[in-house]
């Protein structure tokens, strides 16, 4: 209800009137005039309340009148009385019906019970409605009324003192409030008075109006009040504190600063009175030194600084500065310039701690920081406040941990000494308590070189609420509990630098922002007024320094995670805000302190202390404050042990939590304000480096970092705290790098350098120990690299050039490995970026990305082209359609191998080229084939890996199958790049500079082809050669239809003779030693365990493939015109080859020979067509069949019409009608085969000690295998003089010896009778010759005897073995003894020539058979020849070197008689045969009266087969010479008859030797000469008397030799009585037995006048003696004398006459 509505006013005038009658009622007694007053009253109010409708106005009038009562009422001093007109009263003044002169007459009475001291309480509460219901209380009464509370609050009473104080507090505010109140009012009506200037007159306040005017006076006294002087408007005052004086001064200059900053008198009271008494009153303070001022006796009159006084003048110096800084600069300089000295570690600790909550007052508020910024510091010869402030802040922080606590023992909580060692026993329950401390509570806390300062939560961000400046009611200094002091400062310096850093970084955006809108509006207006920069770098440079050193030595000494993160936020906003700022010095400055702290203590890391603030020191007031350097004792958890990246290796080093935390500042730093840091990055990435290689952080894919093991040792140990940290910090890295494509160019440069002089670094480091390198830099590169791709040509050129000249040739593998990585993976990145335009459009761009792939080749480090050929087989698989330009560049990287680098590398590169040839030939220009082709041969030729040369080799096999199946479209390209070459060669008047130059382009394609296998083919390995020449001659078989004729020449003398000669030299100069196992455990078969053996086989290759293709190119080979001069560079080497000293070349040769000999000779005149079907299609079809596996097949016509149209198919074919003289090409191959003959069976010279080589059987028989073929040819000119050679060549061949070792193969079985296959050839040689003469014309026929002469010589060895020069052989086949002694010392073993000569003797008969009548034969002697030759065996007989030879002999001898004595009589009278017969006697002779015994252990059948072979000799004289013996020599005739004689009677000697009795059993032999005798002896044809006289002569001895024996045996037979005679003698009796039965039957056959008479009478004269015998004991005696004694029954009558006898 409103006191002004009806029922208010009505109810105040009902209570008024109730007051007054309670009143009246309790003065009724005691005080009468109050009764009377109070009555009077009631009627008064009444009779108002009947007249006027306005009656609170009407009782305001009357007011006087109507308080009259109550003040009388008051006047009592009768409390009860005094209480009731009180509260009346405070009625009257709330409904506002107070006047003035009733106020006054109230505040008098008030006056009056104040000094009686009642109702205090009472009092206070009626002025104070007084004052707030209403203004009329002005000047001096409402001074009176400000003094009586003043008065009240000095009283004994506490509760009185206290309500006056409030009461005191709520009138000054009042007071004010009016005057703010009456500005209001006449805010617009009127101009303010002009400023009164250097108005001294204290009391001239005429310009006021009255409620300023009071406002003023109030004012004014409460100065002089506090300055204790007298007051000139409160009169009445008694006392007063300067305590409470101050807190009104400070509540009103708080609270109403406008009064001040409005009325020009009131700022002149702040400037002329309340600053200089602020300033007097601090000088104890200022003087006041701890230690010296607090001893009581000190006789020195330093007042003492007293809390109450100094605390409150400190909050009104803060509220002063913070309202009235723009009016009272100077001033405040000193008031700062106080402030900071308080913080003094002399002053008192109490005094400190309100200085500094002071100092956050400041620094929570930016823009009064930047006021004095500019205001002092900005000024010249003027205090640098805001310096000093920050400098001040960061000392006061550095003593608190260098001064223990002294001064008031109150002011430590807890003895120095026990908090530290509960700290650090906190700190050591070590890493594994994760920092719980071992079960104690940690307290946030700072511990820094064993001072130990708990850290409090003082204030919210931002706000500085303050805790001894409010303690008014404390008037001895409070105790400081430790830390607070600390805690505080710690708060004003974030406050400080989160003000500062937000208020400049929004000036900033905001400047920008205006910049950029203005830019659109007029791009070229003016740039902003440099003036705010110059304030915001000037702010920046005078706290920098200050901040730095506080908030390190905090940093280090911060034990709780969130101040960390608070001082770390501090300075990473400084850092970000000195960036922006482009302040380099201090941006660097507080980037080195947060990589400080990021490292473990101590750490050496060069660009720290190098930065330009080492060990800097600030002078702070003149006090030097050391840069702090992170101390080590810092109780913090460790998290991390790793390896320290540095030169020297010093064990390991710890990285605690707090190190993790400012990484990640760091990290936050560089990824929000990577733009800022220009040079700085060094810094950053210098210590990121060194912290993500103590974590052990590794490079992976991409540069990104992944925690990983380290190499050396268990160097790094990580908790679990950390390790769930490492990926977060690994991404945040990542995140770092990956932001790079938001800088702009210059920033990426910055960043770009600063990566590559880190990576100089590492390297450096790396350098000379076998640390394991930091590969940060590297793989930041990359990452940089790859996250920046669409603008890489910016970066492309520093990037690779430091990696391809730095990193990639570093000597540590890591590092290597990792430049290799990066610059691939760079490589790879831009080739598959999706560039603008793209690549395939902007071909200098895909080249600079290429060509970083081409410089590593340079690089000699194997791992490094390891990574180069990896990087390129992707390329390929990824790429490789699109490399167009670019593949001469890929080709080149490919084909960069070289011997010295490993077989991995090797296999990779080959990788590449694989790929190449197999899937990419198509998509690349042609003129890239012959790299191709180079790269493919350069595989072949490396010596590393065997596999890929052969492999290689096969590949160019595939890239000839490639060039064959796309010839045109090759062509045609080659042929458009060739006419552009040309011409620019004419243009420049070169010659074009091609290899093989005037060939076609695409001939000279396979021309290099060809001659890259070439090279291949004369390889040291003898796998490659032989590889490559099958490939060789396989491509030349099957493609070259496809070369021009005229590239033929090329083919024949560059290619092909080049190769044979190459490899005929390089076999003549191989090693002869003995290659141990080829590596490991492969054995080297022993007909390769030689290089020498191993080029022979090349040199067999070679020389085949060559002569195979002159085989079956031989109609393109002839036209070229100088085939002839190639058939004789052919038969050379055909002819060297043969002749080398290496069985398997000479066979191989000889092969080749027999190849080229079996060409067949072009047809003359027959249909081309047949001719094309013939030649060419042939090769066409053999192309086709060699194209190997899942190639598609050209149809073979369609081939041969490609061929037809380019070349025309007249190339293959002779020219019709002109026949090709070949009989010179097969002439000069006889030449050839007769060197090659004479020149390997020509005996060695030299004598036994010498190594001589002996050409091997199997050659032998080869080159004579080829006579046949050859003689073909030449059969037409083979002359006499031929002949003879080849005779020579035979005989030659026949009498080498083989070696003992390969005898065994050879040679057959000693029992068998087999000849050897070159014994076959000679034979079937002289058999082709001998049926060519057979048919051949008259003139050939002289022939015959030459080749009975060759036999016979063959024959001559199964008795005489050749022998091969000097050399000593051992010849085996010993009939006697049937074993071969292998290991005999000579090294050669003659051939078994038995089987040889018997065979040859074979043929002589057969031959003889047909030939015997021919006049050559006769004319020559050729059966005297025979018979000589069979001489020789016959003689031997069993000293035969074969039993079957002298059989054979034999046996031959009497076919060739057969055949030949009937020609020998017929021509006696030519005396052709004259010199023949005594030959043939000789031979009889020789045979049957052997000088050789038989062997012992011949059997009885043997010998009676043997002993048959001679009667048939025997039998062969008596038919065939005997009866003609009219035709035949006498002399001849008479060696036969003795020879007979000498056969029947051989028993001649008397004495039985040993000797005899060998040839003791041949009687049927003798018993067959005895009859031949007889009958030539009794024949009537004796021709001369001279043979009848040996016969008869013969005859007589016989008898008298059987009569000797007979008597001997008789008279032994007498001697010897029981015991039986010797064998032998029996064996004798019964032989003259025989004898003698033999003689008498041919007596009994013979004509009487045939027998001498003295034989009759030597026959008769035996018989008593053979009578005399009958007495023998031995029954084969008896029987033999039976058959003896049997016939002479015959001569038991008497005889016949002569005459009779003739005529019968």
């Amino acid at each position: 209800m409103s006191p002004s509505s009806p029922e208010a006013v009505k109810k105040l005038v009902e209570n008024m009137q109730a007051d007054l009658r309670s009143l009246s009622m309790e003065c009724k007694k005691k005080f009468p005039p109050v009764k009377e007053a109070a009555e009077s009253g009631i009627v008064k109010i009444k009779t108002i309340a009947a007249r006027n409708t306005d009656i609170l106005a009407a009782l305001k009038e009357n007011s006087s009148e109507v308080v009259q009562p109550f003040l009388m009422g008051c006047g009592t001093k009768e409390p009860k009385i005094t209480q009731l007109c009180l509260a009346a009263i405070q009625r009257l003044m709330s409904h506002e019906v107070v006047s003035e002169a009733a106020a006054g007459n109230i505040i008098n009475m008030l006056w009056q019970l104040m000094e009686n001291g009642l109702e205090e309480l009472k009092l206070l509460q009626t002025v104070l409605v007084l004052l707030t219901t209403n203004t009329i209380v002005h000047d001096e009464v409402l001074s009176k009324a400000i003094v009586l509370c003043f008065r009240l609050h000095f009283t004994k009473d506490n509760i009185t003192n206290n309500t006056a104080a409030a009461t005191v507090r709520q009138v000054v505010t009042v007071v004010f409030e009016r005057m703010v109140a009456e500005d209001e009012r006449f805010k617009g009506l009127m101009e303010e008075p002009p400023a009164v200037q250097g108005n001294s007159n204290r009391r001239s306040v005429s310009t006021l109006r009255p409620s300023a005017k009071d406002a003023y006076m109030l004012f004014q006294d409460l100065c002089q009040l506090v300055n204790a002087d007298a007051p000139y408007w409160l009169v009445g005052m008694t006392e007063m504190t300067r305590t409470f004086g101050l807190e009104l001064l400070e509540s009103v200059l708080n609270d109403f600063p406008e009064v001040f900053l409005q009325h020009q008198e009131f700022s002149f009271l702040l400037k002329e009175r309340v600053c200089p008494l602020v300033i007097k009153l601090f000088s104890p303070n200022i003087k006041f030194r701890q230690g010296c001022g607090s001893s009581s006796s000190s006789p020195a009159p330093v007042e003492k600084p007293y809390f109450p006084i100094c605390m409150r003048l400190l909050r009104v110096v803060s509220v002063l500065i913070k309202h009235f800084y723009s009016l009272l600069v100077t001033e405040c300089e000193i008031f700062l310039s106080l402030l900071v000295k308080f913080l003094d570690g002399e002053k008192p600790q109490w005094l400190r701690a309100v200085a500094v909550e002071s100092v956050h007052r400041l620094c929570v508020q930016p823009h009064l920081l930047r006021s004095f910024c500019q205001s002092y510091d900005m000024k010249q010869h003027s205090t640098k406040v805001f310096r000093d402030i920050v400098n001040a802040l960061g000392s006061f922080i550095q003593s608190l941990f260098i001064l223990p606590s002294a001064g008031n023992s109150s002011s430590s909580s807890t003895p120095a000494g026990g908090s530290v060692s509960a700290s650090q026993g906190s700190a050591q329950g070590g890493p594994g308590s994760g920092g719980a401390g071992g079960g104690l509570i940690t307290q946030a806390a700072f511990e820094y070189r064993g001072t130990w300062i708990p850290l409090m939560n003082v204030s919210v961000q931002g706000s500085a609420k303050a805790t001894y400046l409010e303690m008014l009611d404390k008037v001895e200094p409070p105790s400081i509990p430790e830390g607070y002091a600390m805690s505080v400062a710690f708060s004003a310096l974030l406050d400080l630098v989160r003000g500062i850093t937000s208020m400049i970084e929004r000036e900033i955006s905001k400047q920008e922002q205006e910049a950029a809108m203005r830019e659109e509006a007029e791009p070229a207006s003016p740039p902003q007024d440099p003036m705010a920069h110059e304030v915001w770098e000037e702010m920046v440079n005078a706290c920098w320094c200050g901040l730095l050193a506080a908030l390190s030595l905090l940093l280090d000494a911060s034990t709780d995670e969130s101040a960390t993160e608070n001082i770390l936020k501090a300075e990473l906003s400084m850092a970000s805000l000195c960036g922006r700022l482009g302040l380099v010095t201090p941006r660097d400055a507080f980037i080195t302190a947060i990589c400080k702290a990021s490292l473990p203590p101590h750490y050496a890391l060069t660009i720290l202390s190098t930065a330009n603030l080492s060990n800097k020191v600030y002078s702070i007031q003149g006090q030097s404050v050391q840069m702090v350097s992170p101390s080590s004792e810092s109780h913090q958890q460790v998290v991390a042990v790793g390896q320290p990246l540095t030169a020297q290796p010093q064990g390991t080093v710890v990285l605690t939590a707090k190190n993790i935390q400012c990484m990640r500042t760091l990290l936050n730093l560089a990824h929000c304000h990577g733009a800022y840091l220009g040079t700085s990055w060094q810094l950053v990435l210098a210590t990121l480096q060194h912290l993500v290689w103590i974590l052990g952080l590794k490079p992976s894919v991409g540069g990104v970092l992944k925690p990983g093991r380290a190499v050396e040792g268990p160097s790094t140990v990580l908790t679990t705290a950390v390790m769930t940290d490492l990926p977060v910090i690994s991404n945040i890295l990542s995140k770092l790098f990956e932001s790079s494509q938001y800088l702009d160019d210059v920033s990426l440069h910055h960043l770009i350098n600063a990566l590559c002089s880190l990576s100089m670094e590492a390297m450096e480091m790396a350098y000379g120990n076998n640390k394991e390198p930091s590969l940060f830099a590297v793989a930041k590169l990359l990452e940089t690299g790859l996250v920046n791709m669409d603008r890489i040509e910016i970066l492309w050129r520093p990037l690779t050039a430091h990696l391809l000249e730095k990193v990639c040739q570093h000597p540590n593998a890591r590092m290597r490995e990792w430049g290799a990585e990066a610059i691939t993976s760079l490589i790879k990145a831009g080739l598959s970026f999706k560039h603008e335009p793209p690549l395939s459009k902007n071909q200098r761009l895909q080249l600079l990305l290429l060509n970083p792939l081409k410089e590593l080749s340079n690089v000699l480090h194997a791992d490094i082209r390891q990574k180069q050929l990896e990087c390129v087989l992707q390329i390929l698989q990824n790429q490789g359609d699109s490399l167009g330009p670019g593949w001469p560049l890929v080709l080149g990287v490919i084909g960069a191998i070289r011997n010295d680098q490993g077989e991995s590398l090797i296999r990779t590169a080959f990788q590449c080229l694989q790929l190449v040839v197999t899937d990419f030939l198509p998509t690349m220009p042609c003129m890239c084939l012959q790299i191709v082709v180079d790269v493919a041969g350069s595989f072949g030729l490396q010596n590393q890996e065997l596999n890929i040369s052969l492999t290689s080799i096969g590949l160019l096999w595939n890239i000839s199958d490639y060039f064959f199946q796309r010839g045109e479209a090759i062509t045609e390209e080659l042929e458009r790049e060739e006419a552009v070459l040309l011409k620019q060669a004419q243009d420049k008047g070169e010659p074009l500079n091609r290899p093989f130059h005037p060939a076609p382009p695409f001939d000279c394609l396979w021309l290099c082809l060809y001659a890259k296998l070439g090279e291949l083919c004369v390889d040291p390995r003898p796998a490659v050669r032989k590889s490559a020449g099958q490939t060789m001659f396989s491509t030349i078989a099957a493609h070259g239809t496809l070369l021009q004729p005229p590239t033929w020449n090329i083919v024949v003398w560059k290619v092909l003779f080049h190769l044979l000669d190459c490899v005929r030299k390089s076999s003549s100069t191989a090693d002869k030693e003995k290659i141990e196992s080829g590596g490991g455990n492969i054995l080297i078969h022993h007909s390769r365990d030689t290089a020498e053996k191993q080029w022979a086989e090349t040199w067999v290759l070679t020389l085949a493939g060559v002569a195979r293709i002159f085989n079956t190119r031989r109609y393109l080979l002839q036209l070229l015109g100088d085939f002839f001069k190639a058939w004789e560079v052919l038969l050379d080497h055909i002819q060297s080859a043969a002749l080398s000293k290496n069985n398997e070349v000479s066979l191989a040769a000889l092969k080749s020979f027999q190849e080229i000999l079996q060409l067949v000779t072009p047809i003359k005149d027959t249909d081309k067509l047949d001719a094309l079907a013939m030649d060419v299609s042939p090769v066409l079809m053999e192309s086709l069949q060699v194209s190997g596996p899942g190639r598609p097949l050209v149809r073979s016509d369609s081939l041969a019409e490609r061929l037809a149209q380019r070349y025309g198919a007249q190339a293959s074919l002779p020219p019709p009608g002109e026949e090709l003289d070949d009989s010179a090409l097969w002439w000069s191959a006889w030449n050839t085969w007769y060197r090659i003959g004479t020149e390997c069976t020509r005996p060695p010279s030299g004598g036994a000690d010498k190594l001589v080589f002996v050409p091997s059987q199997p050659f032998l028989t080869a080159l004579i295998q080829i006579f046949p073929a050859l003689y073909q040819h030449i059969a037409g000119g083979f002359s006499m003089e031929d002949l003879k050679k080849l005779g020579v060549i035979l005989y030659g061949a026949v009498s080498v010896p083989i070696s003992s070792d390969t005898s065994p193969f050879i040679l057959p079985s000693y029992t068998e009778a087999v000849l050897t296959s070159l014994q076959e050839a000679v034979l079937t040689a002289l058999d082709v010759l001998q049926k060519a003469i057979c048919v051949g014309s008259e003139n050939l026929q002289v022939m015959y005897p030459a080749i009975f002469e060759q036999l016979l010589l063959f024959v001559e060895f199964s008795c005489k073995p050749p022998q091969y020069g000097k050399m000593e052989t051992k010849h085996v086949a010993n009939a006697k003894y049937n074993q071969i002694q292998l290991f005999a010392p000579a090294e050669w073993v003659a051939l078994n020539y038995v089987p040889f000569a018997e065979r040859s003797l074979e043929v002589v008969v057969d031959l003889y058979h047909k030939t015997a009548c021919h006049k050559a034969v006769i004319n020559e002697k050729v059966l005297q020849n025979i018979i000589k030759t069979l001489r020789i065996p016959l003689g031997l007989k069993y000293a035969c070197p074969a039993e079957s030879t002298w059989k054979l002999a034999v046996s031959s001898l009497l076919k060739v008689l057969s055949i030949g004595l009937p020609v020998a009589r017929q021509q006696a009278s030519s005396g052709k045969f004259d010199t023949m017969w005594p030959e043939l006697a000789n031979a009889f002779e020789d045979f049957l009266f052997t000088k050789s015994t038989p062997p012992d252990n011949l059997s009885i059948q043997e010998f009676q087969r043997n002993e048959a072979v001679d009667v048939e000799v025997v039998q062969l004289i008596s038919t065939e010479i005997l009866p003609f013996a009219n035709f035949i020599p006498k002399e001849f005739v008479g060696r036969i008859m003795s020879m007979l004689n000498k056969g029947s009677i051989h028993s001649q000697s008397s004495s039985f030797t040993e000797a005899e009795m060998d040839i003791r059993m041949r009687e049927e032999f003798s018993k067959v000469c005895f009859e031949t005798l007889l009958q030539f002896s009794f024949s009537n044809k004796v021709s001369t008397p001279q043979e009848g006289y040996i016969s008869r002569m013969a005859l007589s001895v016989l008898l008298q030799r059987a009569q000797d024996v007979l008597r001997r045996y008789v008279e032994d037979q007498r001697l010897s009585g029981r015991c039986p005679l010797p064998r032998q003698q029996v064996t004798e009796i019964i032989f003259v037995l025989k004898a003698i039965s033999t003689l008498m039957d041919s007596l009994k056959k013979t004509q009487p006048e045939n027998v001498d008479v003295n034989v009759w009478a030597q026959v008769i004269a035996l018989y008593p003696t053979l009578v005399e015998c009958i007495t023998c004991s031995s029954p084969e005696v008896s029987s033999a004398l039976k058959d003896a004694l049997g016939p002479f029954k015959d001569f038991m009558q008497p005889p016949v006459s002569k005459v009779q006898n003739g005529e019968s």
